[in-house]
């Protein structure tokens, strides 16, 4: 087998156990590839070609299963054991402890604030809940019942027509900026959106309340000259922001790096996020497990509904995940959440036939063997259904607390050296070279 140098320059003799020795099979060489934090480079698998003319080896990683895309400081998580923590923090401590907005500077700034801290940031994010009066106007375009996360996506994006010098992404302080008028003006444009496709007067942010009690009041206030949310359920919300607000290299957090890396201005990259969050896989999973359960109906016709799952007839909604092959650790955070809720709401009628199918599920080597356990969408639909908002806002829900973690991704792309625009390779299937026959002898 001939040796051959690793991208180091270091000959094979030398390697120390930080490498990965490849034998292509093909041409009998071997190549040392370095091993870092458990990574290959995907660009060091180039040298391994058959000839000269060889392009060179490519991974091949559909969904980016087993591909790390960048390295990250801002959320940890370990799918088998069921652990999630934002900047080293676990997710149940903080949102046991900490308000949403502590924890969106956690997400920003890399550390927790002290008390005037949060008060500046807290002064500066409420600061830019209003939105302009043209924003209206905009909304005021969509038909009556256009679907509230389709207007908040076009909205957002919109935003950046009103910030032009949002574009100036490399400086500091407009970045600071742009982030304190998104965190601020994602519940304004949400509540927005409801109140248009149900056809009532838009109400304005009321600065006295907290982050989750102004959305509160945006969303239902009626004709009160104080809104006064119930402080449970603000609470709920809050800690369901924190909940909502990071989760690693997930399918919106991708497309907000993937848009960002072009350095377009990060209201359309927040846009591409929010659009990602659309699909029924990622932000809508929660209303899906609210028509499953209204699916089976009642708690007796459980066993019929998992012989049916079982046997490829049907699908197990809120139930496994990508990355967690254990409990997720904000299922359990939320299941103690729903009891608090529905003292105040009264019981969601559909959580004792969840309940039955978890405890009948968790029971069941099929899914056991699956290492398939209720996942965040599990329970939080209820909560939201308890609260008296509309399945089409479970979407906007989430994408309001997980503006956060969208912005101190996209800021530590841009701060990253070892980033670049994104642009993934393919593996061409296609015909070869081809004439183009005339259209008379096709």
């Amino acid at each position: 087998m001939e040796p051959t140098t690793a991208p180091s320059g270091q000959q094979k003799d030398t390697r120390t156990v930080d490498t990965l020795t490849i034998t292509d099979n093909r041409t009998g060489k071997q190549y040392e590839i370095p091993i870092d934090n458990g990574t290959v480079k995907a660009i060091d698998l180039r040298q391994i070609k058959v000839d000269a003319e060889d392009f060179g080896m490519m991974t091949y990683d559909p969904a980016f299963m087993n591909t790390a895309s960048c390295k990250s400081k801002i959320t940890f998580i370990d799918g088998d054991k069921g652990i999630l923590r934002y900047r080293g923090y676990p997710i149940d401590e903080l949102a046991e402890r900490c308000s949403y907005l502590e924890t969106a500077y956690l997400l920003i700034h890399g550390e927790l604030p002290n008390k005037a801290q949060l008060e500046e940031w807290t002064n500066n994010i409420t600061t830019h809940t209003f939105v302009h009066e043209n924003i209206k106007k905009f909304m005021d375009g969509f038909h009556y019942d256009a679907n509230p996360m389709g207007m908040f996506v076009s909205t957002i994006a919109a935003l950046s027509t009103f910030y032009p010098s949002a574009k100036k992404i490399h400086d500091p302080q407009e970045r600071m900026l742009t982030i304190y008028r998104l965190i601020g003006k994602v519940p304004t444009l949400a509540a927005f959106a409801y109140r248009h496709s149900i056809g009532m007067p838009y109400v304005h942010p009321d600065n006295e309340l907290t982050y989750a009690e102004n959305f509160l009041n945006m969303m239902f206030k009626v004709a009160e000259p104080k809104y006064k949310p119930n402080a449970v359920l603000a609470k709920a919300l809050d800690i369901l922001f924190i909940l909502h607000a990071d989760h690693e290299q997930n399918c919106s957090a991708n497309a907000m790096r993937s848009v960002g890396s072009s350095h377009v201005d990060p209201y359309s990259a927040a846009a591409a996020a929010a659009a990602a969050l659309y699909g029924p896989l990622h932000g809508g999973a929660n209303a899906e497990v609210l028509y499953m359960l209204d699916e089976i109906g009642s708690k007796d016709k459980i066993p019929a509904f998992i012989r049916e799952v079982k046997d490829g007839k049907g699908k197990l909604m809120g139930f496994g995940h990508r990355v967690y092959k254990n409990y997720d650790p904000r299922a359990k955070i939320i299941k103690k959440l729903a009891d608090q809720v529905f003292e105040v709401t009264g019981r969601n009628p559909k959580l004792d036939i969840a309940l039955e199918l978890e405890r009948i599920a968790l029971e069941d080597d099929y899914f056991v063997k699956r290492k398939l356990y209720p996942n965040v969408d599990f329970y939080s639909g209820l909560i939201y259904q308890a609260m008296k908002f509309p399945v089409d806002m479970f979407p906007v829900l989430f994408a309001i607390g997980r503006m956060s973690g969208w912005l101190a991704q996209w800021q530590e792309l841009l701060l990253d050296p070892e980033q670049k625009i994104a642009r993934p390779r393919q593996v061409y299937l296609g015909y070869d070279k081809r004439e183009v026959v005339s259209l008379s002898k096709r």
